[in-house]
């Protein structure tokens, strides 16, 4: 395994390093001390995992986050001192996988890493062959591909999996918690914010409208269903 680190302060780097190294022996670690160097790795390197933090010397976090998927859907974990919940939100919508406020606990920021590598492994195991259609959405979990209305659409394997949960259980509430286990893991099963972020990523590759929802419902403080047609019903 490779791991990118991007931090300015060698201390986290090499305590990072020593961490990843007893977790996993045999890692790899690169870094860099800004974001440019980070962006200019992570394409060099190709790493499993990147590690980001937020206050960077030349750019920040966000603006790195942004830039990187451009060109790679590697799992991004960020590292900031602030703990402001708008903070989280923005970098969940700018694409980051999980969000650590320093000073953090080691084995916290482990077992993260690890959840986050799961769903990714998990994404790329094979799935059952046959194709699952709901409405205009269908999915072939054989290829992992979506399409709406016969229009291919791009989901990141966060997204995948969300919509397939939701499409096995077409027509029925999934809560909150039950879609945090199923696609994030039980260690997550209280970050609702991660869930309104990637739904709301979803309505927008579906085309759904989003103040106006016909595919993703909401069920207001209970979760969410993927819609039935009358004629499924």
């Amino acid at each position: 395994m490779k791991v990118l680190i991007v931090d300015d302060e060698p201390d986290i780097i090499e305590v990072l390093e020593v961490c990843f190294q007893l977790r996993w022996p045999g890692t790899t670690i690169v870094a860099a001390d800004d974001g440019e160097g980070g962006i200019r790795l992570a394409d060099l390197e190709q790493p499993d995992l990147i590690i980001l933090d937020v206050g960077l010397p030349d750019m920040d976090g966000f603006e790195v986050c942004q830039a990187l998927r451009r060109f790679t859907q590697v799992p991004v974990i960020m590292l900031t001192a602030r703990g402001e919940g708008i903070d989280k939100v923005k970098g969940l919508e700018l694409g980051a996988d999980d969000y650590v406020t320093k000073p953090f606990d080691h084995l916290e920021l482990l077992a993260r890493a690890q959840a986050v590598l799961r769903r990714i492994q998990r994404a790329d195991q094979p799935s059952r062959p046959r194709s699952i259609v709901v409405g205009p959405v269908s999915l072939d979990p054989g290829s992992r591909e979506v399409r709406v209305d016969g229009r291919l659409v791009r989901l990141t394997p966060t997204e995948y999996n969300l919509l397939y949960h939701l499409a096995r259980h077409a027509g029925q509430i999934l809560p909150h918690r039950t879609l945090l286990a199923k696609v994030w893991g039980r260690e997550y099963v209280d970050e609702v914010d991660y869930l309104k972020v990637h739904i709301q990523h979803l309505r927008q590759k579906l085309g759904d409208d989003s103040q106006a929802p016909r595919l993703i419902l909401t069920e207001r403080g209970v979760g969410y269903r993927l819609a039935v047609p009358p004629e499924m019903e």
